[in-house]
């Protein structure tokens, strides 16, 4: 039998098994559920998002003014007397008496305030759009013309200075020539009945978004002309809660995968298969294919469905691949249905603050393309995306779940599958699997060319995470926190090949071991940013993350990278296992201050 015939047969016995074990239990349940998510989502569609409606209570005594506020569904509004009204105030979050509005001290009085000036403002904009002279009403108007930024973000390369001047008590003074700018006329060159149709068409829009979080920005019209009221940034949150019907789906069929392995492992009727005359990655490939062709097939009806083009499927299948490949390993490292859940919902949080916070800075900022779920917002905005766009957000994907199958081919063994060892020592189980003995320092160097893409999308995480502090505190946080997740990365090898059990491994061989790990490491990081990261490295933040400094003075990262891991290996040495942490911490430190010394332009 080839190896296509195998894979068919093992992916037909998977259906069968599925519908049959998992089936009287999961599969009604996830039906219902399927259901339920697509009848909501029309609902919502229809009649929009309820969620805040009669949080709060408002009580008036002016029944002119009750008409106006009711309007909004998130006010239970109550008409009485005034003095009725005052009596019990308790019983409201706001009480309006004679134009006076009264509140409790209380955080949800306050919120109850901000909706009530929110929809005063929406309201006097209605009385403004209908005055008869305009422009009485709305004075300034701003014209909105796309400019592309010129700003260079490349200093950091050059170990040029980037702290921030300290700012004195002088008016600034522009340096260099001053180009005058004519006064604009004072009449726009647009008629002001279309100025005001695009004002009525904007209050006119169903505010399903706004009520939530004010931040929608709408065009008034096909007119680039606004009124400052109306500046708000490009969020395109209906596409992203469009992508979340795409993901959703993706990630719970996913957890059938895992459910089916963590199943054969405690009903032990995987060794059926392990003894069949089979290699382990052509049972693995049988056992994913179907729940890989129903994750591709829903993410095509969705696609259909909705009339969005094709060109969608494309960044989800690396996303596909990815949570499949963290199904297979989670299954394989949970001893129960228990720790499954645990971790799966500790990754569920993780991959998806990494896929859907980026997406909310698409058109804002490089760093959104991170994610490709931002080439998703893209295509369904029209804009479309570039193969290097492509290329350079769905990367991260490709070569993790590449690893990932690797890693659980290579333990999918009876021993593995079947041990019984604590959550933490199956993992490095799993990891000493991959490196050989035989070969120990070819092993570390190659483990930390194939761990970068790991660290990496770690390292995206922290910048998601950092990237809306203050400076400085964001680049001092992702200096920080990078140099750590790098140190860890790097000292996993080591850790695992010399120090597992009571070895002590003599000084030369931790020097050669520190050697080929930072080797690989350089190794890896430069092919990785040389072929695919070229765009974030332009950011002040990727230099943060990517510290080049041109190819002769390479010896300097990987001097840094064979002393961070060396400093971990000897401080285990001296003292054992406790003093990894002091270790770790020990290398985070010179990491960062190395890192330091390059972008603050210390160099001679």
């Amino acid at each position: 039998m080839g190896i296509f015939a195998s894979v068919l047969t093992i992916a037909r016995w998977e259906v069968k098994r599925s519908f049959t074990t998992l089936g009287r239990n999961v599969l009604p349940v996830a039906v219902v559920l399927f259901l339920l998510l697509f009848l909501a989502t029309g609902f919502t569609a229809r009649s929009g998002m309820h969620l805040q409606d009669g949080i709060y209570t408002l009580g008036i005594d002016d029944p002119g003014l009750a008409v106006i506020l009711g309007g909004d569904t998130r006010f239970r509004v109550f008409s009485a007397e005034g003095d009725a009204l005052l009596a019990d105030r308790g019983s409201y979050d706001l009480v309006i008496v004679e134009g006076q509005v009264l509140l409790p001290r209380t955080d949800r009085g306050r919120a109850a305030q901000k909706t009530l000036e929110r929809d005063y403002r929406q309201y006097m904009s209605s009385v403004y759009n209908r005055e008869e002279d305009l422009f009485a009403a709305y004075p300034l108007w701003i014209d909105l013309q796309d400019v592309k930024s010129e700003l260079s973000f490349e200093a950091t390369e050059s170990g040029q200075y980037l702290s921030v001047r300290q700012r004195s008590g002088e008016p600034p003074v522009p340096e260099g020539p001053v180009a005058e700018v004519a006064t604009p006329a004072p009449q726009l060159p647009v008629p002001e009945e279309a100025l005001r149709e695009g004002l009525l068409q904007e209050e006119g829009t169903p505010d399903q978004i706004t009520r939530y979080t004010g931040l929608l920005s709408q065009e008034p019209g096909n007119l680039t002309f606004r009124t400052p009221s109306q500046l708000s940034p490009p969020l395109p949150f209906d596409s992203i809660i469009f992508v979340f019907a795409f993901i959703f789906p993706l990630y719970f069929t996913s957890q059938f995968f895992m459910m089916s392995v963590m199943h054969e492992r405690i009903e032990r009727k995987g060794e059926v298969l392990l003894a069949s005359p089979v290699a382990p990655s052509v049972i693995i490939l049988g056992k994913m294919l179907p729940y890989l062709l129903g994750m591709v097939g829903i993410s095509a009806a969705v696609i259909l469905a909705s009339g969005a083009p094709l060109t969608v499927l494309l960044p989800l299948i690396p996303v596909i691949l990815f949570f499949l490949a963290a199904a297979l390993l989670i299954g394989m490292l949970s001893r129960s249905f228990k720790e499954l859940s645990f971790i799966s919902i500790f990754f569920s949080t993780v991959a998806t603050t990494y896929l859907f916070f980026p997406s909310i800075f698409a058109q804002v900022h490089v760093i959104s393309l991170i994610s490709p779920l931002t080439l998703i917002v893209l295509e369904l905005q029209g804009e479309g995306f570039t193969a290097g766009q492509y290329l350079y957000s769905t990367a991260l994907f490709w070569l993790t779940s590449g690893v990932l199958f690797y890693a659980g081919t290579v333990n999918f063994t009876a021993e593995r599958l079947f041990s019984e060892l604590p959550f933490f020592s199956r993992a490095r189980e799993f990891v000493a699997a991959t490196l050989s003995r035989e070969h120990p320092f070819r092993s570390v160097f190659l483990m930390n060319v194939f761990l970068i893409p790991f660290i990496f999308m770690v390292q995206m995480m922290a910048l998601v995470l950092f990237f809306n502090l203050p400076l400085p505190w964001s680049l001092l946080l992702l200096i920080g926190s990078a140099a750590f997740i790098e140190e860890f990365a790097k000292s996993i090898g080591v850790y695992t090949l010399f120090f597992e059990g009571d070895a002590r491994p003599g000084a030369k061989t931790l020097v050669l071991a520190s050697v080929a790990t930072g080797a690989g490491f350089l190794v890896g990081e430069k092919l990785f940013l040389f072929v695919m990261l070229t765009q974030i490295t332009e950011s002040v933040f990727g230099s943060v993350l990517f510290l080049q400094q041109g190819i002769l003075l390479l010896w300097l990262p990987l001097l840094l990278h064979i002393t961070g891991v060396l400093t971990v290996s000897l401080m285990l040495r001296a003292g054992g296992k406790r003093w990894y942490l002091p270790g770790l911490l020990a290398a985070t430190v010179i990491h960062g201050l190395y890192n330091l010394y390059f972008i603050l332009g210390w160099m001679p």
